[in-house]
């Protein structure tokens, strides 16, 4: 549509080492308000001027968008300016000085102790579906990754005899979490029946951990997917998303006494402000707490213990720096 906006997404695909996601996120923003100016392919960013800028922030807000919605399309702009005005495109970014909306601060969707154990224990482990869903599951609510970071992991990227997964996180940031023995068992059970799959596996997608059934790495979009499934056979009455897990994961592990900074560490925050949309979910969970071993009888490495005995790893922050 505009090599403007085709030099941008280079710029921070091997650049600022962005994901695809993210690039595919900065490109739809951008694009619609390219359609929004009727800039066409005769793109020029010099006729964009702060009563444009108003203008279109309005027909973002009257189309019913949340204020996070607009605040990310401002950002995106923003950045997108910045680039052109490094670029000598344009003289000065129209975007700059605009503010951006106050947030709605949201709490995050969250699944019960509970309601965590059904959904784990839900998929078949005698079936190559079933062991791979139910590894999947378990990496997810064991170490707090993403589904990006999940579906991007290789064969390589876990170290069974460490018990650690290495995970490539927002602008390829690596780092490493500690896996709990529920997960280690899953992902163990799960290569068993990987392998039978050994010769369908296409080539490219040899290194992938998790495979769908035609031997490509399974999208993060299958993952929602197959969870959304077992959603509805457990009757969790409500919309649950893989990022549910991340969520209740940060949650439990306050809920059990770890400290903020760590689990922002484990979560892969820039900043701690990110990580404490958590507490309010804390603080409402503290009066209902109860001492001693973990439910699932699992053992307690260090202080303190994770909901179903499968978030134990995270008191070892030691290992987790070793592994650097």
């Amino acid at each position: 549509m505009s090599d403007f906006l085709d030099d941008f997404l280079g710029y921070l695909e091997f650049e600022r080492h962005a994901s695809s996601e993210t690039c595919r996120a900065y490109s739809s923003d951008i694009i619609q308000f390219l359609n929004f100016i009727d800039a066409g392919e005769q793109f020029n960013p010099r006729a964009v001027d702060r009563p444009t800028v108003r203008a279109f922030l309005a027909h973002v807000h009257n189309s019913g968008a949340a204020k996070s919605t607009a605040g990310r399309k401002l950002s995106t702009l923003r950045s997108f300016f910045k680039y052109l005005q490094r670029e000598g495109a344009v003289a000065e970014n129209p975007f700059a000085a605009v503010r951006r909306p106050r947030k709605e601060r949201k709490l995050p969707k969250l699944l019960d102790e509970d309601e965590v154990r059904r959904l784990l224990e839900a998929p078949d482990p005698a079936t190559f579906a079933g062991a791979r869903d139910r590894a999947i599951i378990e990496t997810l609510y064991s170490t707090g990754a993403r589904v990006g970071e999940l579906a991007a992991m290789n064969i390589e990227d876990v170290d069974f005899v460490a018990e650690v997964v290495r995970v490539r996180g927002k602008r390829k940031k690596e780092r490493m979490l500690p896996l709990g023995s529920f997960a280690i068992e899953a992902l163990l059970l799960y290569q068993e029946k990987r392998e039978v799959l050994a010769g369908r596996i296409v080539t490219m997608h040899r290194r992938a951990i998790f495979i769908n059934k035609f031997g490509g790495r399974l999208s993060d979009r299958s993952v929602r997917r197959m969870l959304d499934k077992y959603v509805v056979e457990v009757g969790i009455g409500r919309k649950i998303s893989p990022h549910s897990l991340r969520h209740s994961f940060a949650t439990h592990m306050l809920n059990r006494g770890a400290d903020l900074r760590s689990v922002q560490e484990l979560l892969g925050h820039a900043s701690i402000s990110t990580t404490q949309i958590y507490t309010p979910h804390h603080r409402s969970a503290q009066g209902h707490l109860q001492s001693g071993p973990p439910p699932g009888g699992r053992r307690v490495v260090v202080t303190w213990a994770g909901p179903t005995g499968r978030l134990e790893i995270a008191t070892r922050p030691a290992r987790l720096h070793a592994q650097r």
